[in-house]
């Protein structure tokens, strides 16, 4: 039996740092992912520290073809929408994802793991994060109220098992920045019409009175009468003069990921999702997060090290 990686799920963490990297110039993918399998860190939570790691899906698929859903795609092309706004696709190979109660052990976790890679990889992000407000954005609304709850998110995150790549999950990772100032400059009635949520207290609009361009409206994707949610473990980053949102969005199907980018983009009904106008990704990747049991498979042992304490 496979188990799912246990950081996707370890809520409470305050202090958060990502990882992309590509494969160096004729860099070997096996040799990358074990290097990353042989960390202790993928398997249990070490002192409070949690580690997430994603592959890019080609890369994955190409090393265990057995352990990943079909048709799991990279993210190469950008999504443009009718009237230009546009989400560009920058897919690195690996995603590292730190999550702790302090910023000393997230940082001598990433120093540590990105020590183990550079043979194999180049370091393209470097971003830390933090929670703000317990669990606001920083324009101030609630960010995640839709959220499942840790019974539920099982379920929408993970792929079943019994089916290739059980256990997984499929994330989608991007950098947003705001434009807090031009936010900020809106009446709170107006911009809880381009959320859809009071700001308050982050009660969604009722049906008839939810604009049709409204964050809440173009996220909420609707299949057969039924919602298809996804499990979002956010963060903010940045400085007070340039900030934004980290987003990280799980889901067992990439179908509702790509779908809601879409829709924010005006696709393919021409009505653009509001906050767009007021805050813009910078980056966009797509990521299999196998399980511990599937990533272990790959490790040998050779540079095996535990994180210190």
């Amino acid at each position: 039996m496979s188990n799912a990686q246990v950081g996707l799920f370890a809520m409470g963490t305050v202090s958060h740092n990502y990882l992309e990297f590509s494969l160096l110039p004729n860099g070997n993918g096996l040799e990358l992912i074990r290097a990353v399998a042989n960390l202790e860190a993928p398997q249990s939570s070490v002192n409070g520290l949690n580690m997430v790691v994603g592959i890019r899906p080609s890369l994955w698929a190409s090393l265990a073809r057995d352990d990943i859903p079909p048709q799991v795609y990279d993210f190469v092309e950008p999504i443009t929408g009718p009237d230009g706004f546009s989400m560009p696709a920058t897919q690195r190979d690996l995603w590292v994802w730190f999550a702790a109660s302090s910023i000393g052990q997230v940082f001598d976790a990433s120093v540590e793991v990105i020590e183990a890679l550079t043979p194999h990889a180049t370091l393209e992000e470097d971003l830390p994060g933090w929670s703000y407000r317990q669990n606001r954005d920083l324009i101030g609304f609630i960010d995640g109220s839709a959220n499942p709850s840790l019974l539920e998110a099982p379920d929408i995150a993970l792929i079943p098992r019994g089916t290739q790549g059980e256990n997984g999950s499929i994330l989608l990772f991007q950098k947003w920045l705001h434009d807090l100032k031009s936010f900020g400059s809106l009446r709170v009635e107006d911009q809880e019409k381009v959320i859809g949520r009071t700001k308050l207290d982050s009660e969604e609009f009722e049906p008839e009175e939810l604009p049709k361009n409204s964050h809440v409206a173009r996220t909420t994707l609707i299949q057969d009468g039924s919602e298809l949610p996804i499990f979002r473990r956010n963060t903010a980053y940045g400085t007070p003069t340039e900030n934004g949102t980290v987003f990280v969005g799980f889901s067992k199907d990439q179908y509702r990921l790509h779908e809601m980018l879409k829709r924010m983009s005006g696709i393919p009904d021409g009505t653009r999702d509001a906050l767009t106008y007021y805050s813009r990704p910078l980056t966009g990747s797509y990521y299999f997060v196998p399980s511990v049991n599937s990533l272990r498979s790959f490790a040998d042992k050779t540079e095996f090290f535990t994180f210190e304490n």
